[in-house]
């Protein structure tokens, strides 16, 4: 197969990102467990992750393809190595803010770099659209792994002295190596890419001109709300998971797994949805399922006696069922995206691009921060509870959105 060691390299470097970037629920519960660090405090773990997003694809997205894809992509790599080789040396609350701001930092390199090679090893329309399925696919591969991974080591830890949940990074800085040592022996011809090269100012100016657009700024808004409902579950889950049901750590870690899970299954069986059915009335269907589903799921949430669960066979349905809430959010995210951008002419789909990535990033942080306040605050319950506004406001969102959007010529506005 052409291009193979290349895609290869690619889904590899997505991989590591997909473990590392959804791993800060799980490390909030750690640091609140180990160094008693209080769910306010810890919520801005999430925050030094998706700013550091937001603010490097902000400063960095014009200059990369002058840089160069692979050099951006081997330079994330080493950055995540070296932030896993010291988190597991120095541990600590400000180590693990530190590691997600840099692997923050390094996803923005990685991520402009990886859509944008795609490009030069697809050869066909139908050949790209493919291989991203395929990318984004062996990213939720990932980010289960990542779940499972961190469990068997907060259950060794548990288990033996010897051992510590911050041995997972030894794991994880060798992960990254491979792939960067496969990154390192790969060519990847970027000639193309340099010669159409726009200026740095053209391309921010791109950007921010498209603000002006109702259609823009309804979408920018829908994204937002949409990654705030799921790094808000994301990042809170595990920790709910202890606090509320009460599960064991290592436990409340894998079971968060279902969620990711849910979320790979609900992108796939959408998709094949959305060839038959309006994605509009898709998405309706899949907001309204999920503020059901918080609805019903909450109440069986109450009551549970602290050491009540001691294994598998004794977890509470609903530590199953509120995981499943990923299988409805999944096709919205895509989904709008796809429905944006395909409205747009080529050449202005990369200055949408970045703001993806910005109001995607801002949307997490505050998701994660606000949800993290109300655990502190008032309980666990009640900060799933407040996932049901931003559901019911991009329900609404998403009528309007539609319409414009069914009207919407960027060649005819002025």
């Amino acid at each position: 197969m052409k291009f193979w060691k290349i895609k290869l390299a690619l889904i590899c470097n997505y991989f590591i990102f997909a473990i590392l970037l959804n791993s800060v629920g799980v490390v909030i519960l750690q640091v609140i467990n180990e160094y008693q660090v209080n769910p306010e405090a810890a919520s801005v773990l999430e925050a030094w992750k998706d700013l550091s997003i937001a603010v490097a694809s902000f400063l960095l997205a014009s200059y990369i393809p002058r840089f160069g894809y692979k050099k951006a992509m081997l330079t994330g790599l080493l950055i995540v190595i070296a932030g896993s080789i010291m988190m597991r040396l120095f541990g600590g609350f400000f180590m693990s803010q530190m590691l997600f701001f840099m692997v923050g930092v390094s996803f923005a390199l990685m991520k402009i770099s990886v859509y944008s090679a795609v490009s030069l090893v697809s050869e066909t329309s139908s050949e790209h659209a493919s291989f991203m399925s395929i990318l984004e696919g062996f990213f939720m591969v990932g980010v289960l792994s990542g779940f499972w991974i961190f469990g068997i080591f907060i259950d060794l830890d548990n288990r033996y002295e010897s051992i510590t949940w911050l041995d997972t990074y030894w794991v994880l800085a060798v992960i990254g190596l491979l792939a960067f040592f496969l990154m390192l022996s790969t060519s990847l011809d970027e000639s193309s890419i340099k010669t159409e090269s726009k200026s740095s100012l053209q391309d921010f100016w791109d950007m921010i001109s498209l603000i002006k657009y109702p259609l823009v700024i309804f979408f920018v808004l829908g994204a937002f709300l949409y990654v705030y409902i799921e790094q808000a579950i994301n990042t809170w889950l595990p920790t709910f998971n202890f606090s509320v049901l009460p599960l064991l750590d290592a436990l409340s870690g894998l079971i968060t797994s279902i969620y990711a899970g849910s979320l790979a299954a609900g992108r796939i069986l959408g998709g094949y949805i959305m060839k038959k059915v309006n994605w509009f009335y898709v998405l309706q269907t899949c907001l309204l399922m999920g503020m059901v589903l918080v609805v019903l799921v909450m109440p069986l949430t109450a009551g549970i006696e602290p050491g009540s669960v001691t294994g598998w066979g004794t977890v509470p349905i609903a530590a199953f069922v509120l995981p499943a809430i990923g299988l409805f959010l999944a096709p919205i995210y895509p989904t709008i995206c796809s429905s944006i951008l395909s409205a747009l002419p080529k050449n202005r789909q990369s200055g949408m691009t970045g703001l993806i990535v910005i109001f995607s990033a801002l949307g997490g942080t505050t998701g994660s921060i606000i949800t993290g306040f109300l655990f502190g605050k008032l309980d666990g319950q009640t900060a799933f509870y407040f996932t049901l506004i931003p559901l019911l406001i991009l329900f609404v969102i998403l009528i309007p959105y539609r319409r414009i959007r069914e009207n919407f010529s960027l060649n005819n506005q002025t």
